[in-house]
């Protein structure tokens, strides 16, 4: 099941009416330090970071009284070992049903200009209010959850620490997003060869990889440009002909954004698996076959998704550059353990 925008709305209205006061705040460029290469985070002025801000939303993050049953926390989704993701093609939530989406890694996620797939949601604090009232997610209402707060010491405290209210939706959502925003990966081998420059961070198939990915013949980085190798556009990739899940179309109403999604980081993209917005691909080496056949044809599919003719070497060096994407320190970093 999808996002109920009319739902989404209202709660995101009723948290914007909400306000806080906190004189203890880090600039954000001194709360704690940024991959280099990195631009600066948006950060909202009423949400600045503190490191009591970070520790409730780390708190908050793993705790399961989120969902309806007290079964499910945002980590049974978004696990750090996977680059918080959950290795599952479609996510579980509670009664052990699926939503219709694959779990996107929270690597660098305060650098989304929206959220969701279809784009629907403009802020990390009103995304935060999504899965807490999908039923196939928390299934749950965020007044309840404040009230069950309410009864804990530990939260409260930290809550009036933070923010110097009791737990309400606004230290929920952002406590949350504020934690959110530290969770950042750039320390990969393509960032110590291409940042730090350190030649042989690469090995010569990577190098290959990495020119391969660049060339105009594949244009991988069209799409997959940037610092966090995404444009945050919306493409449609050939991945079928007919799409259970419309895409962006479900927000705008707009047949021209039928089976249209928003482009993800490959950053980490080796952990990450399985691909796609459902999930359908589940290793790296079908991805790249999937783009090197050009899709599949759909009215929709981007100009840029065409047969590429690879050969099994130029398969191996794209697959090899990919991996060094994937940030060994970011996964094992115990500031985002439980």
């Amino acid at each position: 099941m999808l996002p109920d925008f009319t739902g989404v709305l209202k709660l995101i209205i009723f948290s914007l009416l909400l306000s806080s006061c906190n004189k203890d705040v880090y600039n954000s460029n001194d709360f704690d330090s940024l991959p280099e290469g990195f631009p600066l985070r948006n950060i909202p002025l009423d949400n600045l970071l503190t490191k009591d801000r970070v520790a409730l939303g780390k708190l908050l993050f793993y705790d399961p009284i989120f969902s309806r049953d007290s079964s499910l926390s945002c980590s049974s989704c978004h696990n750090p070992l996977l680059a918080f993701t959950d290795g599952l093609a479609t996510s579980k939530g509670i009664d052990n049903q699926h939503t219709l989406r694959n779990s996107p890694s929270l690597g660098n996620v305060a650098y989304h200009p929206y959220y969701l797939r279809e784009g629907g949601v403009p802020t990390l604090e009103q995304q935060i209010l999504v899965p807490i009232q999908e039923h196939p997610e928390f299934d749950n209402n965020i007044l309840v959850i404040a009230e069950k707060m309410q009864t804990r010491k530990d939260i409260v405290d930290l809550s009036i620490k933070a923010y110097g209210r009791l737990p309400d939706p606004y230290v929920i959502t952002r406590s949350i997003s504020a934690f959110e925003r530290t969770i950042l990966s750039g320390n990969s081998a393509y960032d110590e060869f291409s940042i730090h420059h350190i030649q042989n961070a690469l090995s010569e198939s990577q190098v290959r990889g990495l020119l391969l990915f660049n060339s105009d013949r594949l244009s991988c980085n069209k799409c997959h440009g940037g610092f966090n190798f995404t444009d945050y556009t919306f493409k449609n990739n050939g991945l079928s002909v007919d799409y259970a899940d419309n895409g962006r179309e479900r927000l705008t109403g707009k047949e021209e954004d039928r089976a249209l999604f928003k482009v993800p980081s490959l950053r980490n993209v080796e952990i990450t698996s399985p691909y796609m917005h459902d999930g359908s691909i589940k290793t790296l080496q079908e991805v790249i076959e999937h783009y090197n056949s050009g899709g599949k044809n759909h009215p929709h599919k981007s100009q840029l998704v065409k047969a590429l003719y690879l050969s099994p070497q130029e398969k191996q060096d794209l697959l090899n550059f990919l991996r060094s994407l994937t940030d060994f320190t970011f996964i094992k970093d115990k500031k985002y353990r439980k």
